[in-house]
């Protein structure tokens, strides 16, 4: 027997532990000059002078004033030299290094069509955005899926990760283990997406909903 549809649940507030409009001090775009920066901060925060840390080093006072201001390429010999002096670990002086970030645009309609498992019952996938080997460790697919009247349902989803979906109109009735949820535009949909789900029923069409699913990204 078939469970009725439920509707959306009013979420507890979750207790979130980073803040979304937080700025984090500015780093470099340049590693020498990342380099540079730390060095002078560890060296200031022992109280040292260049002639110190040159001293202590084996390095003359100039070849540190540039290192500093980022003006030359230090060795791994001489950050070796330079850990050792100022207590440091070797990977400190790489820490406000800023790697060049992506990001993925996509103009309205041009989203990338892609060949997915319910493209035979008449889903349409349009991938929205992809970056390889980002930073965060985590790989995130925004799709855009649109069902027609040619459309039918299909056999439950199951795979690794979370899966967020948008409903942006129309109506269909969802299913996510044993659970049912009748979404219409506006409403949303948050799940494990290691549990079969997938459109149990199509009320009204056509229907158009955003599909973002995030996994673990393997290195």
């Amino acid at each position: 027997m078939a469970k009725t549809p439920k509707t959306a649940k009013s979420a507890q507030k979750p207790a979130l532990t980073q803040d979304p409009h937080a700025v984090r001090e500015p780093r470099a775009n340049n590693l020498e000059m990342a380099i540079g920066h730390e060095v002078r901060t560890y060296r200031k925060k022992l109280g040292i002078t260049v002639a110190d840390l040159a001293a202590a080093t084996g390095m003359s006072v100039g070849m540190l004033s540039k290192i500093e201001n980022g003006n030359i390429s230090p060795s791994l010999t001489t950050l070796q030299a330079l850990s050792k002096a100022l207590g440091m670990p070797i990977t400190a002086f790489f820490k406000g290094f800023e790697e060049p970030k992506s990001a993925s645009f996509v103009k309205a309609g041009e989203g990338v069509n892609l060949e997915r498992r319910g493209t035979r019952a008449g889903h349409h996938y349009s991938l929205l955005g992809h970056i390889e080997n980002n930073t965060s460790g985590v790989v995130v697919e925004p799709y855009l899926i649109t069902l027609n009247a040619e459309s039918d349902v299909f056999p439950t989803f199951q795979h690794e990760g979370m899966e967020f979906l948008y409903m942006l109109e129309g109506e269909v009735v969802y299913r996510h283990g044993d659970s049912l949820y009748r979404m219409q535009a506006g409403d949303s949909l948050f799940f494990d997406a290691d549990a079969p789900h997938g459109p149990e029923e199509l009320v009204s069409l056509p229907a158009r909903y955003l599909s973002i699913i995030s996994y673990p990204q393997r290195r």
